[in-house]
């Protein structure tokens, strides 16, 4: 940490606007130097005919030259806090990072006694905002996230309006209860509040839950619900500062307003899609360019922010979109190093975004235009938490009468607990117009931001072990896992099928086969078309295992003192599943349903039943099948290669027939004996009604021959 105090130092002589970041102007006075102008900081006007060996031009450079002391000051300080010992484990990044800017901000107040540097809503939503959700969506868990999608939406639409509605009207009566100090804000200023308030950052979230690995069902939960959280608080955001413009609010405003968040994030999502298919066509025909192919996954990607934001339509809706519609054409259109060079890029530009953020929270928060109230402050911190915790607990009991996977008590509490704040109401604050209370509405936003990172950003991890919440598992999966896993899928798919219910599984499996038939051959080039699914699946978990990403642990080895295995043999395994696998392929393994089940006359031939264990020592001719039957029986089944999954049962006729002398009963059955007249004459008459009773009623097993005649 001691490198951080010159970085310090020179930041607090010579910050200024980095970022559209914005400073009061301040005029220079005195005579200007031999040389150099102190009014523009650049070069005065040289003595003619002289010949400089040392100048100084720091206005050329002074954008750029900040931009990067941040970057430093701001990656120096997150390399310290993982270099501190015990202190990750006790508090988390981002309060280090905060605490790192407070300090920053309170040098260059101390120095130059004027209001630090403050980040811009512009600079924030438009260069460090879309990398950290684009990180997200691209390496978001699509399985987990498209199996909760409906949980994730009943919470993050559902749950954002409670909050908002009942923030903005419990504010409004707080406000109705003091007249005297709030008695100026407004219905519309107090929901205008709650809109942004509301907003649960995925910064913060992101950077706490993935420091305590928890199970993988809670963390999307948590993280889908901030992620589109955000979309829908921008959207209600912008609805009300609208309605604070009106002169006056009608019934037809207020449907229109409805229309309105609708379409915009159907238009988001739509957008989205649009650039993430075109980005995965692109991709298609990068094999001869790899270098530039990681390129286009960001040019698209931001390209689809941007565009949204032109036609005010959700831009994380958008990106989100994008990054997971194109992440599995990409994958498989560019090669292995481009997809490492993909996800470090990406991974770096997130983090760098991150602490950025987290630094200039904690540098704005030292500010002279700061305004108290304890009434607004408090009664704002109580009803984040409870409006919070009753909309989760509420919405939880309904949504889990349709769930197969109930959400437990425990979870429920971690989702109502992990509701952090961060830079998404921060950046939204300043945009409020100017009225008298704005500073009050700074003031309470920057502490309730710094008591939800502060207190329950470090108290969530002990309450997570407290708790005994299940954790996320330690290992990948391997390829049995999936392949069984897979297998379920179709399973219930195939009963979903079965039975007419149109479930998850259903509609997955239609997607599938829409993806395999049409976009996989579109999107992807012929030479990248993997021929077996299950070679795809060792593919993708190779991928993944190469990765070693942060977030999933390397696989725990199950044979500590085992030998690793040399390049050349992993080389032989790989070509080895690469061949035989294809193989599964090329079987043309008849599959039945319910809708081809068929019964052709003329391939039917009988298979006599075997008879049970006391029937065998006691039957005689006149107990058999036609002998011609099973002669013609056993020659069939001597030359048939494989038998029908499908079998009938029918009867056999009453008439009994000769048989013929060239077939003897032995032959057919080895257990009966060689002569079995005397047998039939020791019998008593009790026991032959019971025999010619089952020639009668005597079944036989009816096969059908796979090769159609």
């Amino acid at each position: 940490m001691a490198a951080l105090w010159p970085l310090l130092l020179l930041l607090s002589q010579h910050l200024w606007a980095c970022l559209a970041l914005t400073l009061p102007d301040e005029p220079h006075d005195g005579p200007p130097s031999v040389g150099f102008d102190a009014s523009h900081v650049g070069p005065s006007v040289d003595l003619p005919g002289a010949l400089r060996v040392f100048s100084l031009d720091y206005h050329h450079v002074q954008a750029p030259f900040e931009i990067v002391l941040w970057i430093m000051l701001a990656s120096l300080a997150k390399l310290g806090f993982h270099w501190s010992g015990r202190v990750p484990a006790v508090v988390p990044e981002s309060c280090v990072l905060i605490m790192v800017g407070l300090l920053v901000g309170g040098v260059i107040y101390g120095v130059r006694h004027s209001a630090p540097p403050t980040l811009s809503a512009d600079a924030f939503f438009l260069f460090l905002l879309p990398p950290i959700v684009l990180d997200a969506g691209y390496f978001l868990p699509g399985r987990l996230f498209f199996e909760n999608l409906g949980t994730i939406l009943w919470y993050a639409v559902l749950g954002t309006l409670w909050n908002v509605v009942g923030i903005g009207l419990s504010l409004y009566g707080v406000c109705l209860l003091v007249p005297d100090s709030l008695g100026d804000i407004s219905l519309l200023h107090c929901l205008l509040f709650g809109s942004l308030i509301a907003a649960v950052d995925p910064v913060a979230v992101l950077s706490v839950f993935q420091e305590m690995h928890v199970n993988e069902q809670l963390h999307i939960l948590v993280f889908g619900e901030s992620l589109l959280n955000d979309a829908v608080t921008v959207v209600l955001y912008k609805l009300f500062e609208s309605f604070l413009r009106l002169p006056s609010v009608t019934g037809l405003d207020v449907l229109v307003g409805g229309c309105r968040l609708i379409v915009v994030g159907l238009g988001g999502f739509f957008v989205g899609l649009f650039f993430g298919l075109v980005a995965a066509l692109t991709s298609r025909f990068t094999s001869r360019a790899q270098v530039i192919a990681p390129l286009f996954v960001f040019l698209y990607s931001y390209l689809s922010y941007l565009t949204s934001e032109m036609l005010h339509f959700s831009g994380i809706t958008a990106i989100v979109t994008c990054a997971v519609t194109m992440k599995q054409y990409v994958e498989a259109n560019v090669s292995e190093r481009s997809n490492t060079s993909i996800q470090y890029f990406l991974k770096m530009w997130s983090s760098v975004s991150e602490t950025l953020i987290f630094v200039f929270l904690g540098v704005s928060t030292i500010q002279d235009i700061h305004m108290w109230s304890w009434p607004f402050v408090c009664s704002t911190l109580l009803l984040c938490l409870v409006w919070r915790a009753t909309g989760v607990l509420l919405l939880t009991a309904v949504v889990n009468k349709l769930r197969r996977n109930a959400v437990t008590f425990r979870d429920q509490f971690i989702i109502a607990y992990g509701g952090l704040r961060g830079a998404i109401c921060f950046s939204l604050v300043f945009l409020i117009d100017d009225f008298p209370k704005k500073r009050l509405f700074i003031t309470t936003t920057i502490v309730v931001i710094l008591f939800t990172v502060f207190v329950q950003g470090m108290t969530i991890k002990p309450l997570v072990e407290l708790l005994d919440v299940k954790r996320k598992k330690r290992a990948l999966p391997t390829v049995s896992e999936e392949i069984h896993s897979r297998l379920l899928d179709h399973l219930l798919s195939g009963i979903e099928d079965v039975v007419g219910y149109w479930g998850q599984h259903y509609w997955k499996d239609r997607f599938e086969q829409f993806n395999k038939k049409y976009l996989r051959r579109f999107l992807i080039g012929e030479h990248h078309q993997a021929r077996s699914s299950i070679l795809r699946v060792y593919q993708e978990l190779e991928r993944r295992d190469q990765q070693g990403d942060e977030e999933a642990p390397p696989p725990v080895d199950p044979r500590p003192g085992g030998r690793p295995l040399l390049p050349e043999e992993m080389d032989s395994i790989r070509r080895i599943l690469s061949r035989n696998l294809q193989n599964f392929n090329k079987k043309q393994t008849p599959a039945y349903s319910r809708h081809t089940l068929h019964q052709d006359a003329t391939a039917k031939t009988a298979l006599h039943r075997h008879q049970s264990l006391p029937e065998r020592h006691t039957c005689n001719r006149s107990t058999l099948c036609p002998q011609r039957a099973e002669g013609e029986f056993s020659k069939s089944y001597r030359g048939r290669a494989r038998l029908s999954r499908s079998h009938t049962v029918c009867s056999a006729s009453p008439r009994r027939s000769e048989p013929p002398d060239s077939v003897d009963p032995t032959a057919l059955n080895p257990t009966l004996p060689s002569d079995p007249e005397p047998a039939e004459e020791q019998r008593s008459p009790l026991h032959r009604a019971p025999i010619e009773t089952a020639t009668k009623k005597q079944l036989s097993f009816v096969l059908e021959s796979e090769t159609r005649q």
